[in-house]
């Protein structure tokens, strides 16, 4: 019998979250029953929302020391009792981190058959490229000539998000942490210009490149740069709050911007969970095949070998060291 290697939390980290704070354990093989599908893990997604699971502060829940770490993922099916799925489908699940899982066969979904690279169903063509396509697309509504701000700018989410609204016709300003990821978004993701948020004052940076404000913030950070970036909003400002990187390594959460700031620009704040946009899956999906088929969607994934790597690439992921999305080849 195969063995069932899992990763679990070995203990909760106060800050930056490093390797032994999880650990790699023999679990144990796992059953399928009445209306279940054993799976193979292919691919493992890593993504900032699991720190937030760890802290106790998800609403998807809490992950406790001794847990099996939880996680999207693409597997191969390998034993079926469903009469929807069979041996050798291809499959979305929420497998977590570990070799084997069993599934409820409504809780699963095949890989459609348009994705040629099955871990893109994890990145651009997954949960991090619906929820770009979610916040620019149908909620930002953008128009030609907006200018458009997006933190964490070739990440799994940033990346999508930025590109999306080039193909819109938008003047699109990123940030990044390194001069390397700003030069790659500028270079390869088509940017008009990319900020190193590590160089210099953000404030001022912004009010040379956005002289207008900024008319979309795609915000997935948080923190002081909401409210920098909130400052200097356009009126009629569509204001996307996505993600709290700034705080998932925190114990305390950062107080927002003042109301003034948006109530002076008119702006409209959405708060965007993806898990609303499920039902649309198939329409940004044949949307996004669209756009990489024809080289207007680049990809790029950071891909960690095996499940032994998962631990150290996801220290990488929260010291913000991946260059585009996190994922990690079982």
């Amino acid at each position: 019998m195969k063995d069932n290697m899992q990763v679990q939390l070995a203990s909760t980290p106060e800050s930056q979250p490093l390797p032994e704070h999880f650990s790699l354990v023999k679990g144990d093989m796992p059953q399928a029953g009445e209306n279940q599908v054993l799976c193979e893990t292919m691919y493992l997604s890593l993504d900032p929302y699991m720190r937030s699971q760890i802290a106790g502060r998800h609403m998807s829940g809490s992950v406790n020391p001794g847990d099996v770490m939880r996680g999207e993922t693409v597997s191969k099916v390998i034993e079926s009792n469903h009469a929807n799925f069979n041996v050798g489908d291809v499959v979305r699940c929420f497998g977590g981190w570990q070799n084997y899982s069993v599934h409820d066969g409504d809780t699963i979904f095949k890989v459609k058959k348009e994705i040629d690279n099955p871990s893109y169903a994890l990145s651009a063509l997954g949960m991090p490229g619906l929820t770009a396509y979610a916040g620019m697309v149908w909620q930002a509504q953008p128009k030609a000539g907006d200018v458009v701000v997006i933190p964490a700018a070739i990440g799994g989410v940033g990346s999508v998000a930025g590109q999306l609204a080039k193909i819109y016709g938008c003047t699109v300003i990123g940030i990044a942490g390194t001069d390397e990821k700003c030069d790659y978004a500028v270079k390869n993701l088509g940017y008009d210009a990319c900020i190193n948020r590590k160089k210099g004052d953000l404030g001022e940076q912004l009010d040379k490149l956005c002289p207008n404000g900024v008319d979309i913030f795609f915000d997935l950070v948080g923190g002081d740069m909401l409210n920098t970036v909130s400052e200097r909003l356009a009126v009629g400002a569509r204001v996307i709050l996505c993600g709290l990187m700034a705080d998932y390594n925190k114990t305390t959460r950062s107080m927002g911007p003042p109301p003034a700031m948006w109530i002076k620009a008119r702006a409209i704040v959405y708060g965007l969970v993806v898990y609303d946009f499920e039902p649309r899956r198939d329409e940004f999906v044949d949307a996004c095949v669209k756009y990489i088929k024809e080289g207007k969607l680049i990809v790029r994934e950071d891909v960690a070998q095996g499940l032994e790597a998962a631990p150290d690439a996801f220290c990488r992921l929260m010291r913000g060291e991946n260059m585009g999305k996190a994922v990690v080849k079982i």
